[in-house]
């Protein structure tokens, strides 16, 4: 089920894509809670982010922790946050 939303073609509802033709943000979503739809774009383009893999150092596991608990607040506002995305694809 594609939708498209003001010229952009996404999958569906809540699922992210990348946009690496975007001048500062690496993903867009199109976030759906209720009846509410919103565009949300979300990630530093070119980040050096942490996502977790098997044997991992300590200081990767620490940027992982520092960026969840500096973002906690906005993570558990949910699907309609930029950071509920950041933290579930990138981090």
């Amino acid at each position: 089920m594609a939708v498209n939303y003001r010229g952009e073609r996404f999958q569906g509802y809540n699922k992210p894509k990348r946009t690496s033709g975007h001048k500062t943000k690496s993903h867009a979503v199109l976030a759906k809670e209720g009846d509410k739809v919103k565009l949300i774009r979300f990630g530093q383009q070119g980040a050096d982010n942490k996502p977790p893999r098997k044997n991992e150092s300590a200081a990767d596991k620490a940027k992982r922790r520092a960026f969840k608990a500096r973002h906690a607040k906005n993570i558990a506002k949910g699907k309609m946050s930029a950071a509920y995305w950041a933290d579930k694809v990138k981090w």
